[in-house]
């Protein structure tokens, strides 16, 4: 029998209601994931016997002032890049095809057109990881190249801390009852309420544990202890393969968003570019010797 064991915690998504203005959970995990990124990065920078990051092919990394800045393009860029790629991979897909969502979507994809503000409106929810990892790294680049900074060994400071990010956001999904999980009998099993009766993987925490804690844990290690940035891409490379193969196991206890090709799902999907990028920057990093 079908039994969930674990009661669904009832937090308001809402962290504070100053007037119309909600101050929301969802926010609250970006806003914090970004400032332990922040510091993290500038521990690292501050700890010489750490990091003496060498000119990459004539270009010197950032410095702790430029951090700042660098943190300024980078979120834009997951604001952009993430509510850009839900409208573009999941609201345009989901809000077509999947009747689920006709609540959520409230006249979508055509409300897009009609009103294009809607695009940057994130507080509506509505944000897609793999879009603000495309935006990060337009972002990033666009700061170095500007800049004329060196860009493997500041992405590599970017990614040994990005899952600090995920863990909260992740924390604030499984918060305001969303991206459960398929249904299951498990004895951690949870009724979500908008999940429906059934009890559900709470999937929202898997991939907290994984794309977040133990990533963090794995590039922590080999920053601290195997010394990767001392092959710039390295950090990055690790990063990308461990968030596409941790996102693509989730994707079995995650009730998908919408079905890609057969049992393939669009998260599953969208882990193989991921995987090509982690490919060619493994390449990049391992083709020459590493640096003294």
């Amino acid at each position: 029998m079908v039994q969930a064991l674990l009661p669904f915690p009832q937090i308001d998504p809402v962290l504070l209601q100053i007037g119309p203005l909600a101050i929301r959970w969802y926010a609250i995990a970006y806003i914090v994931g970004i400032v332990l990124a922040w510091w993290g990065i500038l521990r690292v920078l501050r700890n010489k016997a750490l990091w003496a990051a060498p000119p990459f092919r004539g270009k010197p990394a950032a410095t702790e002032d430029q951090i700042g800045d660098l943190v300024v393009w980078a979120t834009i860029g997951i604001i952009l890049g993430g509510r850009l790629g839900w409208v573009l991979i999941y609201g345009t897909v989901l809000c077509s095809v999947t009747p689920n969502y006709a609540a959520f979507c409230d006249g979508l994809p055509l409300g897009f057109i009609t009103d294009p503000l809607r695009i940057v409106a994130a507080w509506e929810g509505g944000m897609s990881f793999h879009g603000g990892l495309l935006g990060v790294v337009i972002a990033v680049w666009l700061f170095c190249r500007r800049r004329k900074l060196a860009l493997l060994p500041i992405a590599d400071l970017a990614c040994a801390f990005a899952p600090l990010a995920i863990f909260l956001v992740r924390i604030a999904n499984f918060i305001n009852d969303e991206l459960w999980g398929r249904v299951t009998d498990v004895p951690w099993a949870m009724i979500f309420p908008r999940g429906g009766p059934l009890p559900r993987h709470p999937s929202q925490l898997y991939e907290a544990a994984l794309e977040g804690l133990l990533l963090f844990i794995i590039l922590q290690v080999a920053l601290r202890v195997f010394h990767a940035h001392k092959r710039p891409g390295l950090l990055s490379a690790i990063f990308f393969a461990g968030y596409g193969t941790f996102r693509f196991i989730c994707e079995f206890f995650r009730e998908p968003d919408t079905q890609f090709i057969g049992p393939i799902s669009m998260g599953m999907a969208l882990s193989i570019p991921v995987w090509i990028g982690a490919g060619l920057l493994f390449w990049a990093a391992l083709r020459k010797p590493k640096a003294a």
